[in-house]
């Protein structure tokens, strides 16, 4: 192995046997030594040296001496041979089972309508007749003609099996004659508030169904075993460890997949420390279950203390719900799922049962929305340390910033959306709306935090693609060459507390994560290289070499 890579040794470093005043019990069970450590902490110090008792940090500095004193003969030595440590990636928004599932299904992933069609194709001829064929991840944008697909092209290489294909950000689906056949969609089936059922111009359905249009195909899905759930979490679990993820926030589940996680993280299966939002509508079974929310399940590793609501769709579906209407579809202004007296309910009956709440708000219509209804239920039940929530946050009335950080609420947005979506949403809103959308520097500046996440598997979950994202906003080619209105960049100071500190405060947890501090739990990630200082092209290709969960080296890569 190249001796610049990670050496660890399970002899005693000279330090190790000199005596000191402690006993053993009290001693370091591992001593990372020689790296080059961002602790994150207020002053965003540095360190060398990190000291690890059980699951938490017992020293992080740079006093070789003060070190020295919590070793002793049985203290484990790994030398990080001068490599980067961050705190563990905390992953603020993204959805747990599908991350695990997308990994298993059909790859359609940004790939042409030929590849996606014949995809299907081989995977019909796997199948009987009537079997589902489901996967995610196509997108209009990247083909060579961006409308919308058709069902009948899925008709002619699936006659037989119902084909459900959402798009990549989940708020639309291409289905088959046989997919709506099942769920019994035809003609005379009305367009259900907060969706939309795309039609021919004789109103047969074209294929295309959105948002709640989606929930009758969705509900005709052959229900997957928790033998199959759990294997999808478990392969989640194993892909975010790869990249140094340690915590992560699951956008929205229901009270059955709760039970699961909980059995699971009992029975150690499980590794990744979940914050657990759930659905609108799963709470009332969680509390009905003699449940409360709580903080630091399963010895640290699960809490579940939030509910999500989805006040619109998506940009790239035209589901984002605006103001006013979109520029590439005249009269439309996208799809609200609620009034606001159904939403105000919604709310304060969460926030009256004790939890965290978390809104998914996209247009600027969706986001005001969504700040009058927490503003209207936090006068009357005050709380000083509510941390509301509004995921992705993305397009934005510029009144409505200040009313954000006025009334402590937190955006909880996703850099690669920016990147992933500068493609298209000029033409969708027109370039006055965009100036302030994916607005990040608007939201710092004003003193706000932002909980940085993939949103994956809407988007691939690196997380280095994300910081790339935020310092540069430029896509994975490197394009636009300065970056995507590059006047609203984050700084890679910022970048990393969003992937870090602000990620653990958004969930309750910054006393017990999200900076390398003695006290915390010993998460953190060892870096290939210094993305602080490496090139702002290098920084989309950064690797976790070794990802440390509770004290606990659970991935190492080694180079040889």
């Amino acid at each position: 192995m190249n001796k610049n890579f990670i050496r660890i040794s399970f002899t005693l470093m000279a330090m190790a046997v000199l005596p000191s005043c402690s006993p053993d019990s009290e001693k370091a069970d591992i001593l990372f030594t020689n790296g080059n450590i961002y602790t994150v902490d207020k002053d965003f110090s540095k360190a060398s040296l990190i000291a690890v008792k059980d699951d938490k940090i017992l020293y992080a500095g740079t006093d070789a001496e003060a070190a020295r004193q919590l070793t002793s003969s049985r203290t484990r030595i790994v030398d990080l041979g001068g490599k980067t440590v961050i705190p563990g990636i905390i992953e603020s928004h993204l959805h747990y089972m599908d991350l695990g599932e997308s990994l298993s299904a059909i790859d359609i992933y940004e790939k042409s309508k030929a590849d996606i069609l014949k995809a299907v194709a081989e995977e019909a001829g796997k199948l009987q007749p009537g079997e589902w064929i489901v996967s995610s991840g196509w997108s209009q944008e990247v083909w060579d003609e961006a409308r919308w697909p058709l069902r009948e092209e899925l008709d002619a290489v699936a006659p037989d099996n119902p084909v459900c294909l959402f798009r990549k950000d989940g708020h639309s689906a291409w289905v088959n004659s046989k997919a709506l056949e099942v769920a019994r969609i035809t003609s005379a089936t009305p367009d259900p508030q907060g969706g939309e059922i795309l039609r021919t111009p004789s109103g047969e359905p074209a294929g295309i169904l959105i948002d709640t249009a989606m929930d009758g195909v969705s509900a005709a899905f052959p229900a997957p075993s928790d033998e199959k759930k759990l294997a999808f979490y478990r392969r989640a679990d194993d892909e975010l460890l790869n990249f140094g993820i340690t915590s992560l926030m699951d956008a929205g589940t229901g009270y059955e997949n709760i039970k699961l996680l909980k059995d699971a993280y009992d029975r150690g299966l499980l590794r990744v420390r979940a914050y657990e939002l759930l659905s609108e509508g799963e709470d009332v079974r969680y509390l009905a279950d003699g449940n409360r929310p709580a903080l630091d399940l399963c010895g640290g590793k699960l809490s579940v203390n939030a509910v999500k609501f989805y006040t619109d769709g998506s940009l790239g579906s035209r589901s984002a719900w605006f103001l006013e209407e979109y520029n590439d579809r005249k009269g439309h202004c996208g799809n609200p799922r609620y009034t606001d007296d159904e939403f105000y309910e919604r709310v304060k009956r969460a926030g009256n049962e004790g939890f965290q709440v978390a809104t998914h708000a996209i247009g600027d219509a969706a986001v005001r929305q969504t700040i009058d209804i927490y503003e209207k239920v936090l006068a009357e039940n005050p709380s000083a340390d509510h941390r509301y929530r509004i995921e992705h946050f993305q397009n934005v009335c510029p009144p409505d910033f200040d009313r954000l950080i006025r009334n402590g609420i937190i955006a909880s947005m996703q850099s690669v959306h920016a990147t992933s979506d500068m493609a298209f949403a000029e033409a969708r809103i027109g370039a006055s709306r965009v100036l302030n959308a994916y607005a990040w520097r608007t939201i710092i500046d004003r003193g706000g935090i932002i909980p940085n996440g993939s949103d994956a598997p809407v988007e691939y979950v690196n997380p280095y693609h994300g910081f790339y994202a935020a310092v540069t906003r430029r896509n994975l080619q490197g394009e636009p060459a300065g970056g995507w209105y590059p006047q609203l960049c984050m700084t890679r100071e910022e970048a990393l507390k969003s992937f870090t500190i602000w990620g653990a405060f958004a969930m309750f947890g910054e006393k017990v994560k999200g900076s390398i501090e003695a006290g915390k739990y010993a998460d953190f990630a060892v870096l290939d290289r210094d993305i602080m200082t490496c090139s702002e092209n290098e920084l989309k290709d950064a690797k976790a070499l070794m990802t440390v969960l509770g004290g606990k080296i659970v991935m190492e890569k080694f180079q040889y």
